[in-house]
């Protein structure tokens, strides 16, 4: 598989733009594929059943420091993804990947400037960046 950096992504994407170049257009194509994301994990639930979702409140152990805190943490996520639903979800966060950056190129953002600030920023609080 051919090797590609966040700065050759964010390049193909602006060569490729080109009927939904408005920012409009943009927001909420972005929008739009962020639930497409969202409904094909859904699915993945309760159309295949491959992956179940047991949600219950979190338990946070009392006297837990921030190491603990982490193994404490579910998922709620029981099975794991089949090919197909792996295959669609996968098709879905590349088309919102894709509106993310074609968004941070009509800002004249730098996508892979954005990708080194948020690692700085979460390497920076460690584990007291409770995201």
């Amino acid at each position: 598989m051919k090797e590609i950096s966040a700065v050759d992504f964010q390049h193909t994407v602006k060569e490729l733009l080109s009927r939904n170049k408005s920012i409009l257009d943009l927001i909420t194509k972005f929008q739009d594929s962020n639930a497409r994301v969202n409904r094909a994990i859904v699915k993945a639930v309760t159309q295949c059943g491959c992956i179940r979702i047991n949600a219950e409140k979190q338990v946070v152990p009392e006297n837990a420091d921030f190491s603990q805190l982490k193994e404490a943490m579910k998922t709620h996520l029981e099975g794991h993804l089949c090919e197909n639903c792996m295959d669609i979800i996968e098709r879905e966060i590349g088309k919102n990947l894709f509106y993310l950056v074609a968004l941070c190129d009509t800002l004249d953002m730098d996508f892979y400037d954005i990708i080194i600030k948020e690692d700085q920023r979460v390497n920076l609080l460690g584990n007291y960046n409770l995201r």
